[in-house]
């Protein structure tokens, strides 16, 4: 399946509020096809540009009207990216210490352990759809840059994904470890050999995380 239909796929089914907030791909690819393709440049040509890119404030030199807003809407991208991304880590930083408060008081009260465990399995589920959300980005960035510079025989996916890495969206160090103390959680409360069967069913829930990372 093509990157494109397995990133619709992949909106389609996931939360309602998060859909708008996934890399605009249909819309690259509509104005990289506004881009006149040019001729392979020489090696001397391709290594003026990746300097002109490398020095920064000048990656738009020599570019035209149409190679500009295609930057530009991919620097727009970014920031939704990372405007999105944070909201969410932030959310998940107070959501889980409510959930640990809960726990706290609920020690001795198994049917509120079996539902604060659900709400749990739940949030887990919704964190690693966002890790996934993350890495779908991310590798759409990497095939429309590839796009990009085979049409205009420019140099920008190099610079630009070194740019992407260093970006909050990407950097993912603080959910892998609200993901992991979830588990934490999950495994204090009901060891794996105690695990009531009235909350098996709740494990299931967990959404799909697999990347979409075929070709275009």
């Amino acid at each position: 399946m093509k990157f494109g239909k397995s990133l619709s796929n992949q909106i389609e089914e996931t939360l309602p509020e998060w859909r708008d907030k996934f890399l605009s791909y249909k819309e690259l690819k509509k104005r990289l096809k506004l881009i006149e393709p040019k001729q392979q440049p020489c090696d001397e040509e391709r290594a003026q540009k990746r300097r002109r890119m490398d020095d920064g404030g000048g990656e738009r030199e020599g570019m035209t009207a149409e190679e500009v807003d295609f930057v530009k809407l991919l620097e727009d991208e970014l920031e939704k990216f990372n405007a999105f991304f944070v909201e969410q880590e932030e959310e998940y930083i107070i959501r889980l210490k409510e959930l640990q408060d809960r726990v706290a008081k609920a020690k001795d009260r198994k049917d509120e352990m079996i539902r604060i465990r659900k709400e749990i399995v739940d949030f887990h589920g919704e964190m690693v759809l966002l890790e996934n959300y993350s890495a779908l980005n991310y590798t759409g960035l990497v095939k429309i840059l590839k796009k990009y510079d085979k049409r205009t025989g420019a140099l920008l996916r190099l610079p630009f994904i070194q740019k992407v890495l260093q970006q909050p969206f990407f950097t993912t160090d603080l959910l892998y470890k609200l993901v992991k103390e979830c588990e934490r959680m999950l495994d204090q409360m009901f060891p794996a050999n105690q695990a009531p069967s009235s909350i098996e069913a709740a494990d299931r829930i967990e959404p799909s995380t697999s990347s979409a990372t075929d070709e275009v």
